[in-house]
């Protein structure tokens, strides 16, 4: 257990920064997982929608810290690529 105070408040910003990194996390594989399941259905406008919210997520996650830029480029490439092989 910490001893020290300067120990305490890093437990405590710890846990904020983790609850904060979890929540950017889990928003943006919702919204993955919401554009592959546009793909999935076929149809191109929805997935063409979804690609536009979902990479904003993405590129959101990347300026808070949460994921590597290039992580973020690699994912959104690929997401795309899908989208565009729809067609």
């Amino acid at each position: 257990m910490a001893n020290t105070d300067s120990a305490k408040k890093r437990i405590k910003v710890i846990a904020k920064r983790t609850a904060r990194n979890k929540s950017i996390k889990t928003y943006t594989k919702t919204a993955v997982k919401k554009l592959l399941a546009a793909v999935a259905s076929g149809d191109k406008a929805v997935g063409a929608a979804e690609l536009t919210k979902t990479i904003s997520t993405i590129d959101k996650a990347v300026t808070k810290g949460v994921i590597h830029k290039n992580t973020a480029a690699r994912k959104k490439s690929r997401l795309a690529a899908r989208v565009n092989k729809m067609a």
